[in-house]
């Protein structure tokens, strides 16, 4: 998984949460269904803004979902999943999105690609990629052809780029592409005139993926002698943070020009979710869960007093602080795995992903716990909303708000 807008899914409404997973996977299922199981490696939380775009412009008909048998990524339970002409652009785009980043690693030569048979390996599933995109597009009636164009600008304009090139010369073709994408949510959901206002919105967010990815991968880049955006052309970080705000300002303005039936997903993912990619990038906003500080919000290595153990007393007793009518004790746990048995469930639920968010049972005790994020002291979904007057006051993490917010 790849992409910039990744919200830790307890910072959203439980109904958000929902239509945030049936686009997801809706647009894996999109690629199987299209592309076959192997087109599924390119599912990317960027790709899935062109679904949540069109359907955020359409009125919601029950055709738009169908459940989904069981997925261990959904701990093995059926889901709704978005489908239509949304999720199959999302599945278009992605696949030429996710050529792009194949070609950029053959480019720069990173890891195993540096050895001539698997960087030819690597170029034949670019380009069958860029083919299927290009059928699946031409169905829709987009023309791909401008995504891989930008595509293959890109690494002209890296070789020509030096000290004193404009960093905005250099992510010009995303821009480009992204735009592309966004402004044809707007043809299939039969809004033309949300055209305009949405490619601007999916211009700076190219300009956003291509400034994060660089600021994220300076230094490694700099150990490895990779190619860099920042470090070719001399831009300071200084410099790439002030982009980031300005196309920040930017998407939100072009929002407020485009016209949505339903856009509260569109807005929490573009707004909000969008500028902690930024803090993220930045390191100016840190969800301690993903940084190692062990769910208190210190720097790794350091605890707070008294951040383990139970509090002192008996909690149960009369006097305690639940008083009489405090917790009840927990019943004993029943029916224990043995060692082996939940040491391989344990396994299974580590590779699914299903002990970081959402809930799961415990491998040996079969009591229900929550995941890591339910921890997380990432903060409200409208935190850092300096451009809202305060309006999230009313809003339950925007999700049914009312209150005219513009941002």
């Amino acid at each position: 998984m790849f992409g910039i807008v990744r919200p830790c899914t307890h910072r959203l409404s439980e109904r958000l949460k929902t239509e945030w997973m049936a686009h997801l996977c809706g647009l894996c299922l999109a690629l199987r269904s299209d592309h076959g199981q192997f087109a599924r490696v390119v599912t990317n939380y960027d790709g899935l803004i062109v679904s949540v775009l069109t359907e955020a412009q359409t009125e919601r008909t029950p055709a738009q979902r169908r459940t989904a048998g069981p997925c261990p990524l959904r701990s093995m339970r059926t889901a709704p999943v978005a489908r239509g002409e949304g999720a199959r652009l999302a599945a278009a785009v992605s696949l030429v999105l996710a050529s792009a980043k194949v070609r950029d690693h053959v480019a720069d030569r990173d890891g195993l690609l540096a050895r001539r048979p698997v960087a030819a390996a690597a170029r034949r599933v670019a380009a069958s990629w860029d083919r299927a995109g290009a059928r699946t597009g031409a169905r829709l009636g987009f023309d791909t052809a401008l995504l891989v164009d930008a595509v293959d600008r890109q690494t002209g304009i890296e070789l020509l780029a030096g000290p004193g090139t404009p960093l905005l010369t250099v992510t010009e073709p995303t821009e480009t592409a992204t735009a592309a994408a966004f402004a044809h949510t707007a043809v299939l959901a039969g809004k033309p005139h949300n055209a305009e206002p949405l490619a601007e919105a999916g211009r700076l967010f190219g300009r956003l993926a291509h400034l994060l990815d660089a600021v994220e991968d300076q230094e490694a880049d700099a150990a490895s002698g990779a190619w860099n955006p920042l470090t070719a052309t001399g831009t300071s970080r200084a410099e790439a943070r002030r982009l980031c705000d300005d196309a920040l300002k930017g998407i939100r303005l072009a929002l407020a020009d485009a016209e949505f039936t339903d856009g509260r997903l569109t807005h929490v993912l573009l707004t909000h979710e969008l500028r902690r990619s930024v803090d993220r990038a930045f390191a100016t906003d840190v969800c301690s869960h993903r940084s190692g500080g062990l769910l208190t919000g210190e720097p790794s290595g350091t605890l707070p007093t008294g951040s383990f153990g139970p509090p002192p007393g008996n909690p149960y007793a009369p006097t305690g602080p639940g008083g009489p009518s405090g917790p009840r004790p927990p019943e004993p746990p029943r029916d224990r795995r043995g060692l082996v048995m939940g040491c391989l469930v344990w396994a299974g639920l580590a590779c699914t992903c299903q002990m970081c968010c959402g809930t799961f049972e415990d491998p040996w005790s079969r009591q229900r716990r929550e995941g890591l994020c339910s921890q997380c002291d990432c903060g409200d979904c409208c935190d850092g909303c300096d451009a809202c007057s305060n309006c999230c006051d009313c809003c339950n993490c925007c999700d049914g708000c009312d209150c005219g917010c513009d941002c």
